[in-house]
């Protein structure tokens, strides 16, 4: 498979996806599924060239991965592409959270819930691999990469997408391409930003024993720490990290040597996960809540991190996002089976309003979460321990938290079974 700049753009499309991201193609094969009358146009700045749908990944030890809910395995199988997931991927089947230096701590089991996981951390590059085989596959998506988006420019009934000089109108044009997108800012839409004044660092790590299918959530003084489970690599069990921290301590924790980052992990962590024998490439990102302001106009939608950048730490971001893209595309079917325009204001309306109970309560849960575990105060203290208490003894208590978690809480989406 051959993914060529297919330059000069189509003249019109019903659908224009800026961004082929993860979020821009999963809303590209969701719009197919939903709208297979529509002619959807997605365009990426860098090459997709490089995905072959008979492509053998091997593992790799420092592969990024992403950590999908219940929720988005469903809307997978859904498009038929969980089959093709389900060996690359490494079930969730306990999440443990604790709190360091406090006695509260509860775990939550994917068998007490009724799931088979309380999420599947597969690696990107295999997501992306999956992704634009089926792509390819539809007559109806037409992939235009590498090309830049210039401008984006409204018009009666629509919106022109400028790539070098020529130009696409297209009755939907959607906004994907990540955080910092500066399509939204030459639009005039402003994002509301929070620094959380911390750092990300991932890596993988090996372990000295099985990870047994447990995931971790570990909130410090310092900031919170996750640690999920990886498939194996070359006879190496594997979990990927995510620790929070301040910038100056993230940077000379990248800056370390081998042996004295894993040292001071595990006196972040403890040994609860055994022995960390061995860590991966090392990186770090800054973490903000950014939340774009409008997220729809008259022939104008915006979705993923552009639309919303989360605080990793509940892994909500992309979850979200592929719950939005679905709501979006369901909307879209409907309006284009009922002869309506698919970017109206009138049906986006529609969408956002759909989605809006979703986004608020996950952008808060996910903000809330790491304030809450790091108020220092006795108060703070005492509340936080006294709900993972309630948690661990209160069984309904915790289904119904492990369901939010796993993406399932929201009505407006329908989720296969």
């Amino acid at each position: 498979m051959s993914m060529k700049p297919a330059l000069p753009l189509p003249k019109s499309a019903d659908i224009a996806i800026v961004g082929g991201g993860m979020v821009g193609l999963s809303l590209a094969l969701l719009l197919a599924k939903q709208a297979p009358q529509a002619k959807i146009l997605l365009i990426e700045a860098l090459s997709l060239d490089g995905f072959a749908a008979d492509d053998v990944l091997p593992p790799s030890f420092d592969a990024r991965s992403t950590a999908l809910a219940e929720s988005s395995r469903r809307l997978f199988d859904d498009l038929g592409l969980w089959p093709l997931l389900a060996t690359g991927v490494c079930a969730i089947k306990t999440i443990h959270v604790s709190d360091r230096g406090h006695p509260g701590a509860t775990r939550m089991v994917a068998a007490e819930s009724g799931l088979d996981g309380l999420g599947y951390v597969v690696e990107n590059r295999q997501l992306g691999r999956v992704l634009m085989a089926a792509v390819a596959e539809h007559d109806n998506l037409q992939i235009v990469s590498p090309a830049r988006v210039e401008r984006l420019v409204p018009v009666a009934g629509g919106m022109d997408v400028f790539v070098a000089g020529n130009s696409c109108r297209a009755a939907l044009a959607v906004v994907a391409d990540g955080a910092n997108s500066s399509l939204l800012q030459q639009l005039g839409i402003h994002t509301q930003c929070q620094d959380y004044g911390q750092c990300a660092v991932i890596a993988n790590l090996a372990l000295a024993q099985p990870h047994e299918g447990i995931a971790y959530e570990r909130f410090t003084d310092e900031g919170p720490m996750a640690l999920l489970p990886l498939q194996d690599v070359a006879g190496e069990h594997r979990a990927a990290l995510v620790w929070t921290l301040p910038p100056q301590r993230a940077v000379e924790l990248l800056m370390a040597e081998e042996t004295a980052f894993i040292d001071a992990l595990h006196q972040r962590f403890g040994f609860r996960a055994g022995q960390f024998v061995h860590c991966g490439e090392r990186s770090s990102y800054p973490l903000k809540l950014m939340v774009a302001q409008e997220q729809i106009r008259s022939h104008l939608a915006v979705v993923g991190n552009a639309a919303h950048f989360l605080h990793p730490v509940a892994g909500q971001g992309f979850n979200l996002a592929l719950r939005d893209a679905a709501k979006l595309a369901e909307i879209v079917g409907w309006a284009m089976r009922a002869d309506k325009n698919p970017g109206s204001l009138a049906v986006l309306e529609r969408y956002l309003q759909a989605q809006q109970r979703d986004q608020r309560n996950t952008i808060g849960f996910s903000h809330n979460l790491p304030a809450l575990f790091g108020n220092g105060a006795t108060a703070g203290i005492a509340v936080r321990n006294l709900g993972l208490m309630v948690l661990d003894l209160v069984s309904p208590a915790r289904k119904e938290f492990a369901r939010f978690g796993a993406g399932l809480a929201n009505p407006a989406v329908k989720f296969p079974k």
